[in-house]
């Protein structure tokens, strides 16, 4: 008998769950996320399964986590600061592919070298410029990536760039060629810079988890969700972080076909932080062959095609002031449900909720807190920002006492973007407090956050609500109408058509289905799966108003842990063959090019390599039983009425399940 571990550590809360060899649920639990130290969540989550289920922490044969981290950093702007060396490239290409957005400001050295497209130095490096770069940064960033020009066709640069970083000053180097075998520099840049800001994150929470499971007693090795919702082993993902972005969304579709055996169902899975869609076709989910997208970020990494949307239980309320009658808009940004933070520093909380119910005056910051985060990187901030820091100090404390002045909130705006700062406000699991859908920390500081917001004035110059629940079911219904948004996005997306008519007042109409002069009905034609603990709440309601059946199994509130457990591991890798001149064709390797005579052996050459090279990662990362798969993609033109070589990528991917010791 095989007992398997599965872990999800969401914005909110962390999910175990203990499975017999892939078939039974023997037990769940849940612990809130410690966003300061997550390993603390993933222990008490793991301590509660196994006594639940009153299994020995020695039995456990392999332990596997699937996290939000990375693709709630991503969407929320957040990571490490870092350095971008761009070899061979203008400073102009900076502005394409979303990189300049992806660097945010943080250093860059535009710096001589790369090579031609076949593969052959274009520019020799220009080393005492990237030593200078070194010293000058070395004390101020968390990492560096590293892009050059066609390093897929040759990474010689690369690699010495990235030997310099790691003599010099020690800190991780993210080299884009280890990243993605294809073309686009500017592209794989961003993936090299997000991977960068990501490695400090999920290092440590890697390594503190893994320590956390050692003291419980869990022996085996720890495996992590990849973004495919393939498996990988906890080495591979320390180095290459990136690729665990959309690992819980991945292993939420892996789970709810598990949980469901939906073959053709769009999966929507709502957190803390985000709502994830992707379509379910044939039981496989769909891979995105433009890479993974994360918010305004479109990566080279290989994942499932996920919508992943700023929506989630602790999503930020936004009074709408425009119209008469007002409103409430949600997200993108998560922050601390004012009555979770009640719970964690009730004295604090709970006595300036009343003072401000007492005010006559609303104030700007209402029913808003600020505390600083322990333990993350405060390099390169600027003198407002250090300032403002020091001043929010250890401690919990209203955000209008922490403010000084208007000017300081894009201070407290850069803060809360390097991780440096939380912001507690009202949201949507604050309103289900005050509905009685929820019972789990303070309902009363929920009362008075929903009582202060309400007191915001219309463009008709009355109040929003005019009390607490009337104001937790505009919150409720606006999550539900946004979620039906970005199902009908993802649905129109799937059929080719503008994803912008979900908010078209013909399709809006058609969902009521209009009858007048003109009879118009819209909604979904497949059915949705609703994942997520919250989902039992929010979900009926849209799948009402989108005219489809929702889906909500028994388990839905820990899709995401049973889904890190139930995948396999899959390593892919992919390399090219090109023909620079007639008679010559060129393996493109990590060790450099290789010429042939002719397109037979170079191919094998390739093959041979990349077999190589998949299988060993298959096997660093546990897998056993492997299958190989190899596919080949050969492009020839027509000249001179015969064919000619062009270009061959192959592609090998080593298959098997993940070694599980068996009690």
């Amino acid at each position: 008998m095989a007992i398997l571990l599965g872990v999800d550590t969401g914005g909110t809360y962390t999910d175990a769950v203990l499975l017999r060899d892939e078939e039974v649920v023997l037990a769940r639990a849940k612990a809130l996320t410690t966003r300061h130290d997550l390993a603390i969540g993933v222990g008490e989550a793991v301590r509660a399964v196994l006594a639940t289920s009153g299994i020995a922490a020695s039995e456990v044969g392999m332990a596997s986590l699937s996290t939000t981290l990375a693709t709630n950093a991503l969407v929320e702007g957040q990571g490490g600061r870092v350095a971008l060396i761009y070899v061979g490239f203008r400073a102009k290409d900076l502005e394409t592919q979303g990189l300049a957005e992806g660097l945010a400001g943080d250093p860059v050295c535009v710096l001589a070298g790369g090579h031609h497209h076949d593969g052959s130095e274009a520019v020799a490096l220009d080393e005492p410029a990237l030593l200078a770069f070194l010293e000058t940064h070395m004390a101020d960033v968390s990492g560096f990536a590293v892009a050059a020009q066609f390093a897929t066709r040759n990474p010689a640069h690369e690699q010495r760039v990235a030997e310099l970083v790691r003599e010099v000053t020690g800190v991780p180097v993210s080299a884009s060629h280890q990243l993605s075998a294809k073309l686009g520099g500017p592209k794989r840049a961003l993936t090299a810079v997000l991977n960068a800001r990501l490695i400090g994150m999920i290092d440590a929470l890697i390594g503190r988890a893994e320590a956390e499971l050692r003291a419980i007693g869990v022996e085996a090795p720890m495996m992590v969700v990849r973004g495919d919702g393939a498996l990988m082993s906890s080495a591979q993902a320390r180095m290459r972080p990136i690729e665990t972005i959309l690992s819980g969304p991945a292993a939420s579709i892996v789970g709810a076909r598990w949980l469901t055996g939906a073959d053709t169902a769009l999966v929507s899975d709502i957190g803390g932080t985000t709502t994830d869609v992707a379509m379910l076709k044939g039981g496989r989910p769909a891979i995105d062959p433009d890479g993974a997208r994360v918010g305004t970020h479109r990566t080279m990494v290989e994942a499932v095609a996920m919508r992943t949307t700023g929506l989630g239980g602790d999503s930020e309320v936004h009074f709408v002031s425009e119209g008469l009658r007002g409103g409430v808009t949600l997200g993108p940004r998560r922050v601390v449900p004012v009555s979770l933070l009640a719970v964690e520093a009730p004295d604090v909380v709970l006595p300036a909720l009343e003072a401000q119910l007492r005010s006559t005056t609303p104030g700007d910051h209402d029913g808003r807190f600020v505390r600083a985060v322990k333990g993350v990187h405060a390099g390169g901030l600027g003198p407002r920002e250090t300032d403002l820091l020091a001043r929010i100090g250890g401690q919990v404390q209203p955000l209008g006492a922490a403010l000084r002045t208007r000017m300081e909130l894009g201070a407290l705006k850069r803060l809360v973007t390097r991780g440096l700062v939380q912001v507690s406000a009202l949201t949507p699991s604050d309103a289900c407090h005050v509905l009685g859908q929820l019972d789990a920390w303070n309902a009363e500081a929920a009362r008075m956050a929903c009582l202060l917001f309400g007191r915001r004035r219309t463009g008709a110059g009355e109040v929003l609500a005019s009390d607490p629940a009337q104001m937790a079911q505009m919150i409720v219904d606006r999550l539900g109408h946004q979620t039906g948004i970005a199902l009908l996005q993802a649905a129109l997306a799937e059929d080719g058509l503008d994803e912008g008519l979900a908010t078209h007042v013909l399709v809006q109409k058609g969902l009521g289905g209009h009858t007048g002069a003109l009879r118009i009905n819209s909604g979904l034609a497949v059915p949705v799966v609703g994942l997520g603990a919250s989902a039992a709440t929010y979900y009926p309601a849209v799948g009402e108003m989108l005219g489809t059946e929702m889906i909500l199994p028994e388990d839905a509130g820990v899709a995401n842990a049973i889904g890190a457990v139930v995948g396999r591991v899959t390593m892919r890798h992919s390399g090219t063959v090109t023909s620079p001149s007639e008679g010559r064709f060129r393996v493109h390797l990590d060790s450099g090019p290789e010429d042939f005579a002719s397109a037979d052996p170079a191919l094998a050459r390739l093959e041979e390599a990349l077999r190589n090279t998949a299988l060993t990662a298959a096997q660093a990362a546990g897998a056993e039983e492997i299958d190989i798969r190899v596919s080949r993609d050969i492009r020839t033109a027509q000249a001179e009425a015969r064919e000619v070589f062009v270009e061959a990528t192959l592609t090998v991917e080593a298959a098997g399940r993940p070694r599980v010791a068996v009690g």
